[in-house]
């Protein structure tokens, strides 16, 4: 979402870097959860769309709370917006979800930051956007990186890293919608048109594959979604405070964060192509969003 740049003091400075790592562990946490649902043996073993439904069901119900508080107005919605925002985001999420239960959480965060490559892909054709030698070039270094994790070809590529780019796809397409939406539509109705929406129709495909989960599980459940609406919330409060540039690059504390959760519960250590590979991509995107800001 497009940043609100305020004056920055040093408060406001320090207060937007706090906000943005905070929902960096929040949105590691995110899948480190979606691998305690979905993983064998290790984890309970929950179908991927039903970690989905989860995730905005009582994302839904947070926000639903804030939403009767605020009564925002929900005039001018622009809804076909919305629900191709929403789909996609369900996708992404889906695919993020099942490749975190598959392969290392650093490899598939890492590959799921190729998504300003399509972002900007797809903004020079539908937004009109122009696309100079430096987000080329960088797109060039994401795509490199993404081969030296996923070493195709090797015994050691993965069903995951594939599920993990497709979710880069989606999201980066469900930029595109994001981007419109918050130019027009406020924070608040977007987050709450986007989870009612996802919530829709993760729920309807769920229910297709749904198993009863134990306590442990309604727990984790509720645990991703609330998490996840915290963290979106965050991101907002620190976009609105902060500049752009200053805060890009640390969105990508994230893989940090999710390696130290995947070693710290399941013992995972990335290999040393994972570690190159997601170097290169994050560089990639840190250098595409930035010169993407500066030329916006």
């Amino acid at each position: 979402m497009p940043p609100v740049v305020l004056p920055l003091g040093k408060g406001s400075a320090i207060t937007a870097i706090l906000a943005m790592l905070a929902t960096c562990v929040l949105l590691a946490a995110v899948t480190l959860i979606a691998k305690l649902l979905g993983a064998q043996p290790d984890g309970l073993g929950l179908h991927p769309f039903q970690i989905s439904a989860a995730r905005f069901l009582f994302a839904w119900v947070a926000i639903s709370v804030v939403v009767a508080v605020l009564r925002p107005n929900f005039q001018g919605t622009h809804w076909p917006n919305h629900i191709a925002r929403s789909v996609l985001g369900w996708l992404s999420g889906t695919c993020l979800f099942a490749a975190a239960a598959l392969i290392p959480l650093a490899s598939a965060t890492a590959l799921s930051f190729l998504s300003p490559v399509v972002t900007m892909v797809l903004a020079m054709f539908l937004l009109s956007e122009k696309v100079g030698r430096w987000r080329w070039s960088a797109a060039g270094i994401a795509l490199i990186g993404a081969l030296v994790l996923t070493q195709p070809g090797s015994d050691t590529f993965q069903i995951g890293a594939l599920i993990a780019i497709a979710a880069a796809l989606f999201m980066g397409m469900e930029g595109i919608f994001l981007k419109k939406l918050s130019d027009t539509e406020p924070a608040v109705r977007i987050l709450f048109v986007n989870n009612s929406i996802g919530m829709l129709v993760s729920v309807s495909v769920a229910s297709f594959f749904w198993t009863w989960p134990t306590a442990e599980g309604w727990a984790l459940m509720a645990a991703i979604g609330l998490t996840m609406i915290v963290a979106q919330a965050l991101l907002i409060q620190a976009m609105k405070r902060g500049d752009a540039s200053l805060l890009v690059p640390l969105f990508y504390t994230i893989l940090i964060f999710s390696g130290l959760l995947d070693f710290a519960v399941f013992g995972v250590i990335p290999e040393l192509a994972a570690w190159i590979g997601a170097a290169l991509i994050v560089c990639g995107a840190v250098i595409i969003s930035i010169r993407g800001r500066r030329q916006g």
